[in-house]
């Protein structure tokens, strides 16, 4: 299992950066470069305990499905989703949100394991989890931007 944690802080409420972090909305603009759309479950708004949503995308080349599950939930502190159904062995994300100093910190801990065993961890090691890690900077880049200034009124 591979482990990616980020950390941002960003000068908003924690209750706006937790919402938006949760945004189905929002994850499509951060995901744009994969077109990433949701196909099934929450397709829009704020997700919630309990609910899942499926996404489809292109990854390397491949259109790719996953779905996950929200099973863990207390605003605006943290939240989990775990991914149900996708190319993965596993999914785990847990996101945490504190203030600290005045600004709102946005941790993630992201846990996965790729399929195929000692190819997945292979690939894994090759590139995967640099593009993973990739991933999550955009999304967290875009988050901040939103939460830190007007444009997030039109998500919230």
């Amino acid at each position: 299992m591979s482990t990616i944690t980020l950390i941002t802080y960003i000068d908003a409420p924690i209750e706006r950066v937790f919402d938006l972090s949760r945004s189905i909305d929002l994850h499509k603009i951060s995901t744009s470069q994969s077109n990433e759309e949701a196909i099934a479950g929450r397709m829009a708004g704020l997700i919630e305990l309990n609910e899942t949503v499926t996404w489809r995308a292109k990854h390397f080349a491949m259109t790719q499905t996953l779905q996950s599950k929200i099973t863990e939930f207390n605003r605006p502190h943290y939240f989990v989703d775990e991914m149900l159904q996708g190319v993965f062995t596993s999914i785990h994300h847990l996101h945490l949100f504190s203030v600290e100093s005045g600004l709102t910190q946005m941790r993630d801990e992201f846990r996965y394991e790729a399929s195929l065993g000692i190819l997945g961890r292979l690939v894994d090691h090759l590139f995967l989890k640099s593009y993973l890690t990739r991933l999550l900077k955009k999304r967290n880049a875009v988050i901040k931007a939103f939460a830190e200034s007007d444009k997030c009124q039109s998500l919230l």
